[in-house]
């Protein structure tokens, strides 16, 4: 407990006892004396604030209802009722506080992924230095137990990394020489050597702590409505209960001033938006603060609102429903052996750095006698030519096999590399992209969150994306696309969806048009990638799919709960200010309207806080 929680405890135990005194005293002016004692105790701060906001020209807050509610029931005699209006309201503002600490440490929790330094080696000894100093392709040290500063390469050394302040998932995660670290991770065991790669700047545990931040800056329809709505409420509360106390007495002569006026101070305490005011942000930010911890960082809180409205899903293909790693997963042969078919294909490919061209030369694995291959010939969209041996070999598409005049069997399915040589048909290779292992149950998770359409946008050719359309399931696919066509169809499917808003899934680097272009852009695997994070509205930390869903039930449940707290405070606001209109309703039942609703809208906004494991949601 903060020590200002701990000092406002400390004033409602004080107050309370004071109030417990004066059970035992029965002299009129020692009970006067108690209860302002007593009063003053836990309601000076408010006072402060309202005579302060005052001043400053900002007459109608909460602070200055409380004041004048609870100042007025004093001249009226009123003193238990006046003390207990500001106990219950500092109770009210403890919850309150308390609250929003623990919706801030699901945030805070995040902050730990903040290297304070680095190490680097000095005359032989490991020294700590200021991460801002390292420049990139210098090397730091990590021991054992301490933060990964900055994004870099393994030199030297394996180890185990905890990854889970960025991703969620708690299983440690294995590098060794060669692989790609990220700022943030958390080094388990063995020493490692890392060659930065990134400034610290723009590592990724900057460029996520700035996301973070900054995250509650953006607010939703819902925030600006009730920032608006208590701009006009209150005025309107305030010259009502003016009327309140002073028309009645004049309508109806039965009727004194100091009843009216009781009733107006009662119907400027029930009046306080305070249950709105707090626990509508709260409730978002919770929600935001629980979707990081489950590795789902969202640049604001109006994108939970967005998510919570969507009813069509467009997805990337490469990198996204796959793997985005070609390999060779067929070879059909034409009266030669695998192994011959496979040398031809690996020589056609031999200075392509295509991943198609990758992945034959990865399947043939022996070394190519490179003086063998002459005169390379590409043909763009369709394939390569060239000469081995004084021989003609050719290897693409079929679209390229018919140029040629070649006859070779149509086949479908994944990529299919077809070899001639000197006009005749040797066999053809099969290259596939796979499909994640969790694409399937992440794609029908979505469907249970009423997600009425899903649509998959690729560069492949239309036969590679009607075999993974067909295998997952999605609804509608358009293949054979540039990065400028993706913006196209985007727009194009926006337009027929009427009923909801758009969902962009990409891996944010060759889709950040589109990703913008989207009701809401979310990008898979957005670690360290700059695109992703300053494309995308919601950043998936890890390449998991099934976080989408999850993304979209957090907004959901989140949007659910502000909903909630908005019916249940208005309804009950409305009923007692009728109460107290009409003098049904006292100081006591006032504080309840008001003080009462916002305690319990203030809990139920905790809610969102406890949405960080999906088996719970």
């Amino acid at each position: 407990m903060s020590q200002k929680l701990k000092i406002n405890l400390y004033r409602i135990i004080a107050s309370s006892c004071f109030l417990i005194m004066t059970l035992l005293i029965h002299n009129d002016v020692f009970l006067s004396i108690i209860y302002m004692i007593a009063y003053i105790i836990v309601g000076y701060d408010v006072l402060y604030k309202a005579v302060k906001h005052l001043l400053q020209g900002k007459l109608l807050d909460e602070n200055f209802l409380m004041s004048f509610a609870t100042i007025g029931a004093l001249f009226l005699g009123e003193y238990l009722e006046s003390v207990m209006v500001m106990l219950l309201y500092q109770i009210g503002e403890l919850f309150q506080s308390y609250a929003v600490g623990k919706s801030r440490s699901s945030i805070s929790a995040l902050m730990d992924i903040r290297p304070d330094y680095a190490n680097i080696e000095i005359n032989g000894n490991l020294e700590k230095v200021d991460p801002n100093s390292i420049k990139v392709g210098d090397l730091i040290f990590v021991k054992p137990g301490e933060k990964i500063p900055l994004d870099g390469i393994v030199q030297e050394g394996d180890s185990y990394l905890d990854t889970s302040r960025l991703t969620g998932e708690s299983v440690p995660y294995h590098v060794k020489v060669k692989d790609t670290v990220l700022s943030g991770s958390v080094n388990q065991n063995g020493l490692i050597k890392i060659k930065v790669t990134k400034i610290f700047h723009e590592s990724t545990a900057s460029k996520i702590l700035d996301l973070v931040e900054n995250a509650s800056s953006s607010k939703t329809k819902t925030e600006n409505f009730i920032t608006k709505f208590s701009h006009y409420y209150t005025p309107i509360v305030v010259i009502s209960a003016l009327l309140l106390a002073i028309l009645p007495p004049l309508l109806f002569p039965n009727l004194t001033f100091q009843a009216c006026l009781t009733r107006a101070f009662t119907f400027l305490v029930i009046s306080c938006p305070c249950a709105l005011v707090i626990s509508v942000p709260l409730g978002f930010f919770g929600g935001i603060g629980g979707a990081s911890r489950r590795g789902i960082l969202l640049k604001g809180s109006n994108y939970l609102e967005v998510l919570s409205r969507v009813r069509t899903v467009v997805f990337d293909k490469t990198g996204t429903l796959t793997k985005g790693t070609f390999q060779v997963t067929k070879i059909v042969t034409n009266n030669l052996s695998e192994e011959e078919l496979l040398k031809y294909a690996a020589q056609a490919e031999l200075y392509s750095n295509h991943p198609i061209a990758i992945s034959i030369k990865k399947k043939y694995m022996h070394p190519i006698d490179q003086n063998t291959v002459k005169q390379i010939e590409e043909v763009s969209g369709k394939g390569v030519h060239v000469r081995v041996l004084n021989e003609d070999i050719y290897a693409g598409n079929y679209q390229y096999m018919k140029d040629l005049n070649v006859t070779v069997p149509e086949v479908f399915g994944g990529t299919v590399v077809y070899i001639v040589k000197e006009k005749e048909y040797l066999g053809y290779v099969v290259i596939s992209d796979e499909i994640k292992e969790n694409a399937q149950e992440a794609l029908d998770d979505l469907k249970k969150q009423q997600i009425q359409k899903m649509v998959m946008l690729t560069g492949d050719s239309d036969a590679v994306a009607k075999n993974v359309s067909e295998k997952l399931g999605i609804d509608f696919y358009y293949a054979s696309l540039l990065p400028q066509d993706k913006l196209v169809c985007m727009e194009k499917i926006m337009k027929e969806d009427n009923d909801g808003a758009c969902a962009f899934v990409g891996d944010g680097m060759n889709d950040a048009p589109v990703l913008v272009r989207a009701d809401v852009g979310i990008a898979m695997g957005g670690l360290g990638s700059d695109a992703a994070i300053e494309a995308a509205d919601v950043v998936i930390m890890d390449d998991d799919l099934s976080k989408i869903e999850e993304a979209i039930q957090i907004s959901k449940r989140t949007i659910r709960i502000v909903k909630q707290n908005i019916m249940f405070a208005l309804s009950i606001k409305m009923f007692f200010l009728v109460l107290g209109t009409f003098g049904f309703a006292n100081m006591l039942e006032a504080v309840f309207a008001d003080v009462g609703v916002s305690v319990l809208a203030i809990l139920n906004s905790m809610r969102t806080l406890k949405i960080n494991d999906k088996k719970k949601m």
